[in-house]
């Protein structure tokens, strides 16, 4: 797999004023999207409830760069763009793709693992959350 990949549905509340996609619309897409792939790699939410972890984010930054408008069809792909040994903390990139295939936006975020109990940086890491960061697509030239 090169990619997490999702057809999106531009919603008439997502425009702004110029009738192009608003900017927070693009980081409510991208953390919907990260939810839906730790899912799917068996990190649940009923997991990380009972074993008192989240994913905590320290950046999150999109660059914009052609606008998305209500009737664009648009697929976000998700790559791990880096991770450290033990995936306590990552780069993840999404990239908003229209459907002639030019780039409409980057948004890129680094984060971590939380302690729910202690408000701490998670350590150790779970296994389980290391294999599924092994299990990411990465980011061309990502070096994982």
């Amino acid at each position: 797999m090169t990619s997490f990949s999702k057809i999106l549905s531009i919603r008439w509340a997502d425009l702004d004023p110029n009738f192009h996609m608003r900017h927070s619309v693009y980081y409510d897409f991208g953390a919907q999207q990260r939810i839906e792939i730790i899912e799917s790699l068996g990190i649940t939410a009923r997991l990380m409830q009972e074993q008192h972890f989240g994913p905590i984010l320290f950046r999150e930054e999109c660059v914009f760069k052609k606008e998305i408008r209500l009737t664009d069809t648009i697929t976000i792909h998700a790559k791990l763009a880096k991770r450290n040994a033990d995936a306590s903390r990552w780069t993840i990139q999404h990239e908003f793709v229209s459907s002639d295939n030019k780039s409409c936006a980057m948004l890129t975020l680094d984060g971590a693992w939380l302690d729910t109990r202690l408000r701490k940086l998670l350590s150790p890491i779970p296994q389980m959350v290391i294999d599924a960061f092994d299990a990411f697509p990465k980011a061309e030239g990502s070096g994982n």
